[in-house]
């Protein structure tokens, strides 16, 4: 077999392969535009479309709110975790100080704890400090990424020390370095985390369903929860809720792509 017909079957191979992962995305937008009576009956495409399953989304539910509750609490949780997260991996990777591997074993210790093991007495501490049912309730235990920092020192690492050593002798302040020097140079894994702490952050559904008591307050996922009950099922409403709700992931996922892969695969080769 010549190399020109593997190189078409492997093609055409991974064609089918991005075709059948593409299948559930297929049925959701089809089941976007069924009524309740076709939903279960036709597979895909129904020969009865209709947009009323939007329509009841956004006059019957605070849609939009939910939305720009999400929006508000992953962009902030973002740009919270980007920053504690690269000045602490700046600091472990350039900086040699007394208790620094210490710092880092209990930092890996702390990656193997279930989070659900620490809701309980998070949820005490947010209690005495009065921030049940506030956003600051939600942002503060996640505002450091011990992960983020673990993937920013790996990265910063490779940053030459003659360049900071440079910018020292020219006067730059240590959090200048930091700010003018090492955030530029490691761009594409600030935009490889900015896409997983975002993930992270617009699927999260367990502590803003214990912190949160205010229907005004409640994300994206408690609502499309909440949407499915014992005595109220509207699987339509249901469907068209998710689909725009993956639209934001789907759009940061397009924008991001490259800075995603090369923020990923540039720590695997030394500069």
């Amino acid at each position: 077999m010549s190399k020109l017909a593997i190189k078409i079957f492997v093609y055409v191979l991974l064609l089918l392969a991005a075709m059948a992962t593409m299948i559930p995305l297929f049925w959701l937008l089809c089941a976007c535009f069924k009524n309740s009576g076709d939903l279960f009956h036709y597979t895909f495409l129904s020969p009865h479309p209709t947009l009323n399953n939007f329509t009841d989304l956004f006059t019957r539910v605070p849609f939009v709110r939910y939305m720009i509750n999400s929006l508000f609490l992953a962009t902030a949780t973002v740009l919270i975790q980007l920053f504690f997260s690269s000045l602490a991996g700046f600091a472990l990777a350039k900086y040699e100080f007394k208790g620094r591997g210490i710092i880092m074993a209990v930092m890996l210790v702390s990656m193997m704890i279930p989070t659900q093991i620490l809701l309980c007495p998070l949820y005490e501490l947010i209690y005495k400090l009065h921030l049940v049912n506030t956003y600051i309730g939600l942002l503060i235990p996640w505002s450091v990424s011990v992960f983020g920092i673990f993937l920013f020192k790996q990265s910063i690492s490779q940053v030459p020390d003659e360049l900071l050593q440079a910018a020292r002798i020219d006067g730059c302040s240590e959090f200048g370095i930091y700010w003018n020097i090492v955030v530029p140079i490691v761009r594409p894994m600030i935009g490889a985390f900015t896409l997983i702490a975002f993930m992270a952050s617009w699927n999260s559904f367990l502590w803003p369903q214990i912190l949160l008591q205010s229907q005004e307050l409640f994300t994206l996922p408690i609502a499309l929860a909440q949407m499915r009950t014992v005595h109220n099922q509207e699987y339509g409403m249901l469907m068209a809720a998710t689909l725009l709700s993956i639209l934001p992931i789907m759009t940061i996922f397009f924008l991001l792509q490259k800075e995603f892969i090369s923020g990923l695969t540039g720590g695997a080769v030394k500069g």
